[in-house]
């Protein structure tokens, strides 16, 4: 009897955008396989979900949705006379769902304390690139235009640039899960009046105050979401808790953790050193592997790893002050009096439990890969230049603050 073949063709459902098709069985393939599914196990915002209880989707979620908006422009592109090959097309569609395919467990904490030596972007690539060696070669032209080196340059800013899929879907989809609508973009619309001038990737006029709103609600999103105070106290204080359990590992103290965890927990990670074997272990490393052993650490005798665990794992986070000029040394060095004190720590430790630093918002960066806009008689202006929206100049400059974290009394 003959095993049935399983259908290739699926569609899913998406609470966003409603259904989204898989367009061939090489992306039913891809999406099936373990560096992909993986995904479903990363948390598309980290630990927002202690500000924002409905954040909870995946990168696995985003990457589809990614896709999906992409299959639309490469329509609407074609659509108005734009050429682009079938390949050229799947391309694109296997670039855009791969590319975040690098991301770890809680991925800005994880490179800032224990895979601080590569970026999750080199590793999506590398993961690329074993995909493409089992697929017997049916990437090259996606990884060609992953790395910018394709001719026609719009392909690439399809996938990275200030209005990129990537942007369009992460700010809508984070937007509908923390419940912050001033995030809500129409990214339909702004698919839709995408077009190609010069081998640029431009708006079309009628779309200006779309791009607009999508950079205001870009900067809105990163103080209101990515940068609120809770949020980013949260994720200071897993850093740290990642920073002192390896800086334990390396003096010997064998802490509960799962072999891939252990891998990254024991070795110093960089870009040269990045092997197959370290791209298989980094395969299996997922947010349940970090809780799960932050869990396990509450327990630990190393005082500062199971009170930072503890904090962590019972949302006991840091009081956490932003400001917008920088902490002074003598402001520092007194909260950190006091902390010593309060817990009868050390000069070193109580580094973990005091710490200061900076953050910046820019919504829009007006040097490089700009959003250029088309008019009717084929002039094409930065959207700075072309509105006269006052907010959108101002919103070109990067804003810092400054923040400092301590244990509340």
């Amino acid at each position: 009897m003959n095993e049935k073949k399983t259908n290739k063709l699926k569609i899913l459902n998406d609470p966003i955008y409603g259904f989204i098709l898989i367009p061939n069985a090489l992306i039913f393939d891809l999406i099936q396989h373990s560096y992909f599914q993986r995904l479903r196990r990363i948390s598309q915002m980290g630990l927002s979900h202690l500000v924002y209880p409905g954040a909870h989707h995946t990168r696995f979620h985003h990457a589809l949705g990614c896709m999906h908006l992409m299959q639309k422009a490469v329509r609407i592109l074609k659509f108005k006379g734009v050429e682009i090959s079938d390949e050229e097309a799947n391309a694109l569609y296997i670039a855009i769902l791969l590319h975040d395919i690098g991301h770890g467990p809680f991925s800005h904490a994880l490179e800032q304390s224990i895979a601080t030596g590569i970026h999750h972007e080199a590793i999506s690539l590398k993961f690329m690139e074993a995909l493409n060696e089992e697929f017997k070669g049916e990437l090259s032209l996606a990884i060609t235009i992953f790395k910018g080196e394709y001719h026609r340059k719009f392909l690439y800013q399809l996938i990275a640039s200030q209005l990129d899929m990537d942007r369009l879907d992460y700010l809508k989809r984070d937007s509908f899960y923390t419940g912050v609508s001033e995030g809500n973009i129409n990214s339909e619309r702004l698919i839709t009046m995408l077009n190609v001038a010069n081998d640029y990737l431009v708006v079309e006029e009628k779309g200006i105050y779309s791009v607009e709103k999508f950079i205001v609600a870009r900067r809105l999103m990163y103080w209101q979401v990515y940068l609120h105070k809770t949020g980013l106290g949260a994720e200071k204080l897993l850093e740290k808790v990642l920073v002192r359990a390896k800086e334990l590992v390396l003096k010997g103290t064998k802490l509960p953790v799962s072999k891939a965890f252990e891998y990254f927990l024991t070795n110093q990670i960089n870009e040269e050193n990045f092997t197959d074997k370290t791209l298989k272990m980094f395969s299996k490393l997922d947010d349940y592997d970090v809780l799960g052993s932050i869990k396990e650490w509450i327990s630990n005798d190393d005082f500062i790893l199971s009170t930072l665990s503890e904090s962590l794992i019972n949302r006991k986070l840091p009081k956490v002050e932003l400001q917008n000029e920088p902490y002074s040394k003598d402001e520092v060095l007194a909260i950190k009096e006091e902390v010593k004190k309060r817990f009868k720590l050390n000069n070193s430790e109580v580094n973990y439990l005091v710490y200061n630093g900076k953050i910046s918002n820019q919504a829009y960066d007006s040097t490089q890969n700009t959003i250029k806009l088309l008019f009717k008689n084929g002039e094409v202006k930065d959207v700075i230049k072309a509105s006269d929206h006052l907010n959108i100049q101002a919103l070109s400059k990067p804003v810092y603050k400054y923040y400092m974290c301590y244990p509340k009394k």
